[in-house]
């Protein structure tokens, strides 16, 4: 399924044993993920497959296979539970995309991309999970397209030559043009201007200006430089379209050369202090201006900063402080609560004999008014976790979707991103240490706030019949603890 190939691995430390599920056995192998060595080049409107492999080889039908561009959230394709995943796949994939599935069970698989298009061109990773394990490897598409053949004509004269214009369409990546004399010559002094359409592809224009009246033939070639197609188009130049020059001409330009030096000279002279002078104007107010437009962010942050404490300081005196502790009857086994339940940890951060999320929820279900409740995280930016609110009904067992749909309104650290569900869309913020947690059941809202620095995190809007909420914890690997701070400030 791949030629070449290349390897992309990321081992976890030597203490951790990590088990794979299989049809037939359960094996504690750890594996690497392999993509092609070398680019894949897809023709426009054509199929395409970008393939990995798992080594050593094992059967990866139960595990989650995962195609994305630059963010991890912009799925391509998504298998996972044995069937295709569409809630987070971006849209201009729905549809044009399938898994190849014949050799899954020797650990190779393939996402075949229908109808290529010019967006599809970058570079892919393949994400290959099991568990809490997992890894990665890089796949690299060049898309390209051969367009129209190029269309020559004259335009007009130009000072003591004739102007040529070629013009081609359709093409992708950006075609290289070159200009050839009838003897092959190349010419190296010309124009050119690109432009590229709503699809992405380009549309050439390059513009020559002809001197030599006895060229005659004159070819304008387009090339697709990753197909090594190319497309050509000549034109003859009859002599009388050159511009005639009289033989008095270059003598006349000699005389005024030679009268207009020493009035070329004078004018230098003043034009150099003229603009010594404006450049001394120039940097001044350049200078100055800089110092205004300093000052101005400086306010502008200033007052944001204000703004975002004040904000979090009326939350903290309308919101009453809410009495949350954690329910051990609701904890996960794989948990460890402290005996004044406010603290979970896992119970072993190297090894585990299943696989999904380990969560639990609050002591006292929330059904009115507004409260708040901080929690500090241990190694937040090196730990996956998450926390919010869910509604008691939810199903908690094994793997499952944190996301309002399923009753769940929370953030987390998903992998290595920073994100909110349902989108999964990663938050541009800072990875918070410590989190407070804001409901407003009567406006229908929980907001998040990082208690460090003030800044807002992310809000979600409640459904009406949202009905009665719980605190929500949940962990699911590295060496992490999430702990309820007492009162407020904790």
């Amino acid at each position: 399924l791949l030629g070449a190939l290349q390897v992309s691995v990321s081992l976890p430390p030597p203490c951790v044993s990590l088990g794979f599920l299989s049809p037939m056995s359960v094996s504690t192998e750890e594996f690497m993920v392999i993509g092609p060595s070398k680019p894949i080049v897809a023709v426009l409107g054509a199929d395409v497959m970008l393939p990995c492999l798992v080594s050593p080889a094992m059967d990866v039908e139960n595990m989650e296979l995962r195609w994305f561009h630059s963010k991890f959230s912009e799925a391509v394709f998504i298998y996972q539970n044995q069937r295709e995943q569409r809630e987070e796949q971006l849209a201009q994939y729905r549809g044009r995309t399938s898994l190849v599935k014949d050799f899954l069970f020797q650990g190779e698989a393939a996402v075949r991309i229908h109808n290529v298009q010019a967006f599809d061109n970058g570079l892919y990773t393949c994400f290959f999970r099991m568990g809490i394990f997992h890894e990665e490897a890089s796949v690299e598409l060049k898309v390209a397209g051969v367009g129209s053949a190029p269309q020559v004509h004259i335009t007009g004269p130009e000072e003591d030559g004739v102007r040529v214009v070629c013009m081609a369409s359709g093409w992708f990546p950006k075609p290289q043009v070159q200009w050839r004399a009838l003897s092959g010559e190349k010419f190296l002094m010309f124009s050119e201007t690109q432009a590229q359409d709503g699809e992405g592809l380009f549309t050439i224009e390059t513009t020559l200006v002809m001197r030599d009246s006895s060229s005659g033939n004159v070819t304008c070639s387009v090339l697709n430089p990753i197909l090594s197609q190319e497309k050509a188009m000549a034109i003859f130049i009859p002599e009388p379209f050159f511009p005639q020059s009289s033989p008095w001409k270059p003598v006349f330009m000699v005389i005024l050369t030679v009268l207009m030096l020493p009035i070329l000279g004078d004018a230098f002279y003043i034009m150099r202090e003229h603009t010594s002078k404006l450049q001394e104007t120039q940097e001044w107010k350049k200078l100055h201006r800089d110092k205004e437009e300093i000052q101005q962010i400086k306010e502008e942050a200033l007052k944001a900063r204000d703004e975002l404490q004040a904000d979090l300081d009326w939350r903290k005196s309308v919101y009453l402080v809410g009495s949350v502790s954690l329910d051990p009857e609701s904890a996960h086994s794989s948990l460890d609560v402290s005996d004044d339940k406010t603290t979970m940890t896992l119970k072993d951060s190297t090894k585990y004999t299943e696989f999904g999320f380990y969560s639990i929820l609050g002591h006292e279900g929330i059904t009115s008014g507004c409260c708040y409740w901080e929690v500090e995280i241990r190694n937040a930016d090196k730990s996956e976790w998450a926390l919010g609110v869910c509604r008691r009904d939810v199903e908690r067992k094994g793997w499952y979707r944190e996301c309002p749909g399923k009753g769940f309104w929370v953030v987390g650290m998903y992998g290595y991103t920073f994100s909110s569900l349902p989108d999964n869309s990663e938050l541009l913020v800072p990875v918070s240490q410590r989190v407070g947690v804001f409901l407003d059941l009567k406006e229908g809202d929980v907001s998040f706030y990082n208690m460090t620095d003030g800044s807002h995190i992310f809000s979600f809007p409640l459904a009406s019949s949202s009905g009665t909420l719980f605190p929500y914890f949940r962990l699911r690997s590295g060496d992490v603890s999430l702990t309820i701070c007492s009162g407020v400030g904790g």
